[in-house]
């Protein structure tokens, strides 16, 4: 018998496994004779049956005293060391065998490729293999090569287990399930991969199954596909599959929640006898999501009941929702849950959203305190403590965040790079400098191109001036968004450059993106800033009736602005009557300044009059009005409000230094 090539296989066997023995002798070579196959055949049997008794040890045994073998008596030692986790042993056997000469069988391979996905550390072993599987020319059995497969896709190579599969000529049903599972795990099944595999798998007379349906919905839950999954689920009702199969009934409710749609995932969640359910948590979730605590909470109570353990994906969504509406009382209450699972150790994702919920209710000492006592310091949490001291206006703090995190070697990503950029753009402390450093960080690290650290580099580089450097990154993206648009326009903004601004806004419009109530604040602010006042008037009218924005207070008072700058306080006035809500004391205040400013009596009075009236208890407000009939020389007015205002018992605030003595 030709002698096969013995894979080289670079491991040790760990000294706890010393005692076990395989006998590699010239006289363990197959036997024609028909008593030594009678002999393996009974040997084979006896393994088999040790090792489904869980009696390795014993089965080892039983084969180191075999004369004679063959390869049904490998594939058996391999199979049942990949079964307790003794990779290292079975690959072990896998060489033996090839140096003996023996054949690999179909089997062999299926068991080798299954040691080698069990453990991360044999992935170039599973290479060699596969190798060895197209010299042997087992490349068009289904069973091997859908081994292959799950193996690549557990590695995360999505696209050569997708060559390999293209490659086989005939595909079962197992293969096609193995393929579906691999891609949707992977979340990297696109809306027309999924639609193709479906038409590629009626083309070749392949009948999907119930697991086959549920991988398909998994799919279209990932791509929040609504309309493709209620086709799936058209032909699942069609089969009765839902009442036949209970996988295929909590894929729906999965599904339905995963869209967003509550009536039908609770439809789904109905139709499953109680005892079967196991899709508790993705309801729990959608009820969530839809604000519906009440109805959350008590669904989260009954499936303790029923005895259901809350999953990661419940407890992220009731601390998600506890952050959304800044309930902290919520988020403690979950907070206890998660330390009674064992979930602040266990999870990376409970552990971010904790530190996330605190940072957003304002509780930022508690967000620090989860992240200190972390196991772990991961990337994701230390983005969530980043971006709940950015929040808290700790900006210093987050800065010095990024600095641990590079002393530890966490590699930041493009939420890290982005988070910095804002918190060093508002700081008081950091420059120019700091920011072209983390510029260099995002080109070295690939990140340049993403929009969220675009835009922070926009925006950091024209708060420090160099508004240049914002419109070359600007310039530079393939296909920058609305908020990109937004964050250059609000950088030209704050330069004064309204007139380029508005071309911006222009050329944002004819790209066919859809500018926001930001886009025209930022709009509104450079034409104040710049004095275009016709320029600003056509802004405000055209929100409406072009864009189907309608302006808020802060568009008129941005306005207003605009037009006191420009000395059209009857304008302002008037238009200030027209402004939306209740009267904004800010904004008939500044009009006032105004007033003052370009000495107009007759609108400073009605002015004055009305910020004593949006304004009753607020000492700034009559002390403004006050001052203001000083200018105007009514000093008896302005002495009556005074007197006014200390018969009311009003104490003006002592002005405060913000400036740092170094002593």
């Amino acid at each position: 018998m030709q002698k096969a090539k013995l894979l080289c296989f670079n491991r040790v066997i760990p000294s706890k496994f010393a005692n076990y023995r395989f006998a590699a002798s010239n006289n363990c070579l197959l036997s024609s004779d028909k008593t030594s196959s009678d002999y393996i055949y009974t040997k084979n049997r006896e393994i088999n049956n040790l090792i489904v008794s869980k009696n390795l040890h014993k089965a080892i045994e039983v084969f180191n005293n075999m004369p004679v073998r063959d390869v049904v008596t490998y594939n058996l030692l391999i199979s049942g060391h990949s079964k307790y986790g003794l990779s290292n042993q079975a690959l072990h056997l896998y060489a033996e065998m090839s140096l003996l000469g023996m054949r690999e069988s179909a089997s062999t391979f299926s068991s080798v490729i299954g040691v080698c996905n069990s453990d991360a550390g044999f992935y170039t072993e599973g290479i060699q293999v596969h190798c060895r599987v197209v010299k042997l020319g087992f490349d068009l059995n289904v069973f091997v090569v859908g081994a292959i497969i799950d193996f690549y896709m557990r590695m995360g190579l999505s696209r050569v287990a997708l060559k390999v599969f293209d490659e086989l000529p005939q595909r079962n049903l197992a293969v096609w399930n193995i393929m579906l599972r691999g891609l949707t795990e992977l979340g990297r099944m696109e809306e027309d991969d999924l639609l193709g595999f479906q038409i590629q798998m009626e083309s070749e007379s392949v009948e999907p199954n119930g697991l086959t349906y549920c991988y398909l919905l998994r799919g279209c839950s990932n791509l929040r596909l609504l309309y493709e999954g209620k086709k799936i689920q058209s032909r699942i009702l069609k089969l009765a599959l839902v009442e036949s199969n209970i996988y295929v009934a909590n894929a729906l409710v999965d599904f339905y929640s995963a869209c967003g749609c509550l009536v039908e995932a609770r439809k789904s969640f109905e139709a499953i006898p109680i005892e079967d359910v196991i899709s508790w948590n993705s309801l729990v979730s959608v009820y969530v999501e839809n604000h519906l605590l009440l109805d959350a909470l008590e669904l989260f109570t009954t499936m303790q009941l029923w005895g259901q353990r809350p999953s990661i994906r419940s407890l992220v969504g009731f601390l998600n929702f506890s952050s959304r509406v800044k309930n902290i009382n919520l988020g403690k209450r979950i907070h206890c849950y998660v330390l009674k699972l064992g979930f602040d150790t266990e999870s990376v994702h409970v552990q971010s959203s904790l530190i996330d919920m605190y940072g957003k209710c304002r509780d930022i000492d508690s967000s620090i305190a989860i992240f200190e006592c972390l196991p772990e310091k991961t990337l994701q949490c230390c983005n969530s403590l980043m971006t709940s001291l950015s929040q808290c206006n700790a900006t210093e703090d987050a800065a010095e965040l990024f600095g641990l995190m590079m002393d530890e070697g966490i590699k930041p990503d493009e939420i890290t790079l982005s988070t910095t950029l804002k918190a060093l753009s508002v700081s008081a402390s950091q420059n120019f400098t700091s920011s072209q450093l983390l510029h260099c960080l995002a080109l070295k690290s690939g990140f340049e191109e993403d929009i969220a650290v675009a835009c922070s580099l926009i925006d950091a580089y024209s708060r420090f001036g160099h508004v240049e450097l914002s419109r070359h990154i600007f310039e530079t993206l393939d296909s920058p968004n609305a908020i990109c648009f937004t964050s250059m326009i609000n950088g030209f903004s704050r330069n004064g450059m309204g007139r380029e601004g508005l071309e911006l806004l222009q050329a944002m419009v004819e790209k066919g993106l859809k500018p926001d109530k930001v886009t025209f604040l930022c709009v509104l602010v450079g034409c104040s800033h710049s004095g275009l006042v016709d320029e600003g008037r056509l802004v405000l009218n055209s929100m409406k009736s072009l864009h189907g924005v309608n302006p808020d207070r802060q568009h008129f008072s941005c306005m207003v602005d605009l037009l006191c700058r420009a000395g059209l306080l009857y304008e302002a006035e008037e238009l200030l009557q027209k402004a939306p809500g209740e009267g904004d004391c800010a904004m008939w205040c500044s009009l006032l300044r105004s007033c003052r400013v370009h000495k107009n009596e007759v609108v400073g009075r009605k002015v004055a009059t009305i910020i004593m009236d949006l304004g009753p208890d607020d000492p700034a407000v009559w002390l403004q009005a006050s001052q203001f009939y000083s200018e105007i020389g009514d000093f008896d007015a302005s002495m009556q409000i005074r007197e006014l205002a200390l018969a009311r018992k009003m104490m003006w605030e002592i002005g405060r230094s913000l400036i740092e003595i170094k002593h």
